[in-house]
Order: structure tokens, then C-alpha cells, then sequence
């Protein structure tokens, strides 16, 4: 038997015939929206699966996936807030499971042979089911690029949602939605308004700002304008703010797993508004030192998640390096939203390092003027002892 995701529509009949196993068709809910799920027990059953699962990830997705980057701050590359990135793994985790209650001896995924995401999902059923076996028809079958996948499925009777005039690749989850492919893949072109699906254009959005309070807990979001929501709505709805004012646009060339450079744009609205939270309220909460530490160990973790690395050892050392580092990152953000921008306003945390007693330019009895010039002294020594030899001093 055959476990096999339905990423991308293939006929499951082909695998009867070339691996002579029934095809049980798998569909994770990660808020890609219901069109992308509506109709799909008939097309799984007319393509030739034996049976469709669908499993609602949402809330493990947000919770145990997205928060984890979250409260590490891992952007891969300056940009990239990981949104296929933290999905895979997810997805590939259920199918194991799946794979195990159907009684699968394999599972298969429709990802390219050019892409991160065959990394992504293989490197999971290695870490969670070694004794898995791997078909992915893009590598093996004769299938070479979008239009030969577009053409084979017209020849299988497998509807798709791409057309060779529109060939996009999109992928959406609730964190974000990401466009490929087209006019995009010479990085010469600007890319199309009309294109965009999350977002107004800035230029479009509302011409007053609007100001949103985001609560937090030791590094995670727990509540929006003073309202506490699970995981999943708490992002659903900074998606819909956010995305009413243009937030969260990236374009970027960015360096795949697999050596090639590809550009993409893509929509994060809430990911946006909570990556912005999340790093002020941390100028409250964390020390220079740790502050440092946390962001150089960030950018270990995006790479890790962005290779597929999610249930490496590494990643989940680091994972809870930030899990003590963030314990007192608790308060409250308030955020101004206009046009595409996202500022802070506000903050306040019960375990803020600033004192405006000592910080303030006005006399203080804590800190005092006068010992900032023994400090500079010996803070400046090397520099001046080098100095002095330079000059035969």
C-alpha cells in the first residue's frame, strides 16, 4: 500500500500500475483556504485513490511550529519568515502517522526535483519512520518541468488550478503565501498587483493608521487589543489586519538548499505585525549580551528549518536555549500599522531592564557621571597601549 499526499494532483492509478499497490490520498489543512480542499474526494477517488484522509493541522501548525520560530526570530536570509519552510515538516509528520494507521510501506510527495521541499519532507520520514520507502514521481517519472506536470494531468483527467498562461507557484498556509514561477523568475520584472491575494497595495490602504496591542507570554502571542485567542485565530486575524494595510510584502532571490538561486515573493501580513512585537518588546526584556547570543543562534535555527531540519537534534537544542532565554519576554506591544509599515508605539513588560531613573539625563543616585571616565580608561587601554608603541611612546 501506498501512502501518497496530494501537494500536486497525479493520477493515483499510474501507481497501481507501476508499483502494483492501492493509493491511500492524504490532504493536510495547514489554512491554505477551502477552495484548495473543496471537491477533493472526488477527484482523489477519480484519479484512482482507494480512500482520502484529511487531517486539520492548523493549531499544531501555529503552536508547536510558527510560535517555535517566532520566539527564535529565524529569517533566513534577511527576508524569508519561513512559511513553507515551518509547513513541511508538519505535514510530513501527519503523513507518517497516517502512514502507520492505514498500514502504508511507503509515502510519496509531489515536489520537483529542483526544490527545497523533497528535502524537507524525506529528512522528516527519515527522522520519524527510516523504514519508510520514498516515491516521488518528479525524480522518476518523465516529468520536467510545470508544463509537462500540466500536461500529464490533462492526459489523467486531473483538474489543476495552473494553466500554461498562468503557471504560478503558490503555496499558502495560514502564516503566509508565497508566489513563484511566471514573470518572476527573471528578477528584472516587477511583479504584477493583481498577483497578490493576502494584501491590498500599500498605495491602496487606509490613509489613517491603525494602532493594534499585541499581548505576549515568555516570547509567544497570547492576545490581540486585549483579547485572548487560541494559536490559530490569533494569526487568522493579524493576517486580516494586517493584510487590509498592505503589511508584510518580501520579494528576494534567495540561495535554495539544492545550490540554485530563485526569487519569490511573498505575503506574511501576521507574521509581520508578531516578528515586529516579538523583537521590541525583546529590547525591554533581554541584556546586550543575551540579546547577541539570541541573535546569532537565530540564524543557525532559520537555516535549519529552511534545509528541512526541523527534528534535528541541533535545532531542538536550540530550541530550548530560546525557550529559557525568552522566559521573562512578557508584555504587551503596541503597534502602528500604515500603509505597508509596521512601527512601535508602545511597551511595557513587568520584567523591563529599562529604568527611566537611571537612564534619564537628569542627576540619579544610582548612576553616577563622574565613573564613566575610569571606565574609559580602561575600557580604551589596548587601544591606547597600541597606540603608544606606534609612536615609540
Amino acid at each position: 500500500m501506498k501512502l501518497f499526499h496530494s501537494h500536486v494532483a497525479k493520477s493515483f492509478s499510474v501507481f497501481r500500475e507501476n508499483y502494483g499497490c492501492e493509493v491511500v490520498c492524504f490532504t493536510a489543512d495547514v489554512g491554505q483556504g477551502i477552495k484548495e480542499l473543496e471537491g477533493l474526494e472526488e477527484k482523489a477517488k477519480a484519479s484512482g485513490a482507494c480512500q482520502l484522509v484529511v487531517k486539520d493541522l492548523k493549531e499544531e501548525f501555529v503552536k508547536d511550529y510558527i510560535f517555535p520560530c517566532l520566539r527564535a526570530g529565524a529569517i533566513y536570509e534577511r527576508k524569508y519568515l519561513l512559511g513553507t519552510s515551518m509547513a513541511r515538516p508538519v505535514i510530513a509528520k501527519a503523513m507518517v502517522d497516517v502512514a502507520k494507521e492505514v498500514g502504508a510501506d511507503a509515502v510519496s510527495h509531489g515536489c520537483t526535483g529542483k526544490g527545497n521541499d523533497q528535502v524537507r519532507f524525506e529528512l522528516t520520514f527519515f527522522a520519524l519512520n527510516p523504514q519508510l520507502n520514498v516515491v516521488a514521481p518528479w525524480r522518476e517519472w518523465e516529468i520536467r518541468g510545470r508544463e509537462d506536470a500540466i500536461e500529464y494531468a490533462k492526459k489523467h483527467n486531473v483538474p489543476v488550478p495552473v494553466t500554461k498562461k498562468s503557471i504560478y507557484s503558490r503555496d499558502r498556509n495560514l502564516w503566509h503565501l508565497s508566489h513563484e514561477g511566471d514573470i518572476l523568475e527573471d528578477p528584472e520584472n516587477e511583479p504584477k498587483n493583481d498577483m497578490y491575494m493576502m494584501s491590498v497595495d500599500p498605495e491602496h490602504a487606509p490613509d489613517q493608521p491603525e494602532y493594534i496591542e499585541i499581548g505576549m507570554v515568555s516570547g509567544l502571542p497570547v492576545s490581540v487589543n486585549g483579547k485572548e485567542l487560541s494559536p490559530a485565530s490569533l494569526l487568522s486575524k493579524l493576517n486580516e489586519i494586517g493584510g487590509r494595510h498592505g503589511i508584510g510584502r518580501i520579494d528576494m532571490v534567495e540561495n535554495r538548499l539544492v545550490g540554485m538561486k530563485s526569487r519569490g515573493v511573498y505575503e506574511t501580513p501576521g507574521g509581520t505585525i508578531l516578528f515586529t512585537a516579538a523583537r521590541e518588546l525583546e529590547s525591554l526584556t533581554l541584556d546586550r549580551e543575551s540579546i547577541q547570543q539570541k541573535d546569532s543562534l537565530a540564524l543557525k535555527y532559520a537555516e535549519l528549518v529552511y534545509a528541512g531540519r526541523w527534528f534535528d537534534p541541533l535545532r531542538e537544542s536550540i530550541d530550548a536555549f530560546m525557550e529559557k532565554i525568552t522566559e521573562t519576554t512578557t508584555g504587551s506591544v503596541r503597534l502602528k500599522l500604515y500603509k505597508g509599515s509596521v512601527t512601535v508605539a508602545g511597551l511595557k513588560s513587568p520584567y523591563s531592564l529599562y529604568r527611566q531613573d537611571i537612564s534619564s539625563f537628569e542627576s540619579g543616585q544610582i548612576y553616577d557621571q563622574a565613573d564613566a571616565a575610569g571606565f574609559i580608561r580602561l575600557y580604551g587601554l589596548p587601544m591606547k597601549v597600541r597606540a603608544m608603541l606606534e609612536k615609540g611612546i
